[in-house]
C-alpha cells in the first residue's frame, strides 16, 4: 500500500469473479469490503469465501455479504462490478447520491470473430457516463476496467500492471488511485476525464485477445512514469 486511506467499499456484483477479486484484494490491503448481490445469502456465502481466503493475512479488513441497497448504504464508496446487460436498470435503482462511485463496467460483445467494444450512445458515451448521468448527486470515476479477474485471485502479492483512472472530480479519481494500491502496490494513475472510458472500456476485449492468443492474463503498464507517480 501507498496511502494510508482506508475506505468501507460496496462491491456492486460482488459474486462475480471480478468483483470477488478486487474485494479480496482491498480487504487484503485493509479496507472494509461489503460484497453486494441481488439475494444475500448470495452475497454472505461469497464473503465467507473470501474472508477464508484472507486467513492470516495481517491487518486484513473485515469482508461481509448484503444485498445490494444494504451493501450501498453501509458503505461510503461503491464500486460497480456487474455486467453490461440490465446495467442502467440496476444503477438507477440504488441509493448512490452523495457516494463516490467507481465503475469498471465494459460493455463487451462477442462474436465469432471474438470479444468487440459495444457503441454506447451512438459513439459518445460508455458504461461510466451511463451511471453518471443516472446518479447525478453521486461522484462516478471508472477504474479497474483492465484487470484480470484471474489475477485477481491469485497468488501474486501485487500484480505487475498499472490501474488507470478516468473522472472529472479529482477527488473522486484519488480515491481509485488509493484503492489501486491494493492491487498493484502502487497508486493508480490518472489517465484524465471521465469520457476517456469510452477508451479504457472496450480495450479489454483488446486484451482478451492477447490472452487467448498467447495463453496469458495481461494488463497494461503505463511507462515514463516514477513509481510514485
Amino acid at each position: 500500500m501507498t496511502s494510508d486511506s482506508l475506505y468501507t467499499v460496496a462491491v456492486i456484483g460482488g459474486t462475480g469473479p471480478q468483483g470477488k477479486g478486487l474485494g479480496y484484494r482491498f480487504a487484503k490491503a485493509g479496507h472494509d469490503i461489503v460484497l453486494g448481490s441481488r439475494a444475500a445469502e448470495k452475497a454472505e456465502a461469497v464473503a465467507a469465501e473470501v474472508t477464508e481466503r484472507l486467513a492470516g493475512a495481517a491487518g486484513a479488513g473485515q469482508v461481509t455479504g448484503k444485498a445490494n441497497e444494504d451493501a450501498v448504504t453501509a458503505a461510503d464508496v461503491v464500486l460497480l462490478a456487474v455486467p453490461y446487460d440490465g446495467h442502467d436498470e440496476l444503477v438507477a435503482s440504488l441509493p448512490l447520491a452523495g457516494k463516490t462511485v467507481i465503475s469498471c463496467v465494459n460493455p463487451l460483445a462477442f462474436d465469432k470473430r471474438g470479444a468487440h467494444g459495444r457503441v454506447v450512445n451512438g459513439g459518445e458515451g460508455s458504461a461510466a457516463e451511463s451511471a453518471a448521468e443516472l446518479q447525478p448527486e453521486a461522484v462516478v470515476v471508472g477504474a479497474f476496467h483492465n484487470v484480470s479477474a484471474v489475477g485477481l485471485w491469485g497468488e501474486e502479492e501485487f500484480l505487475d500492471e498499472d490501474v488507470i483512472v478516468v473522472g472529472d472530480s479529482v477527488e473522486g479519481k484519488q480515491v481509485a488511485i488509493d484503492l489501486a494500491a491494493s492491487v498493484t502496490g502502487r497508486p493508480g494513475v490518472d489517465g484524465g476525464k471521465l469520457r476517456l472510458a469510452r477508451v479504457l472500456e472496450p480495450f479489454t476485449a483488446v486484451l482478451i485477445s492477447i490472452n487467448r492468443k498467447y495463453k496469458v492474463h495481461s494488463g497494461i503498464r503505463v511507462t515514463g512514469l516514477d513509481q510514485g507517480h
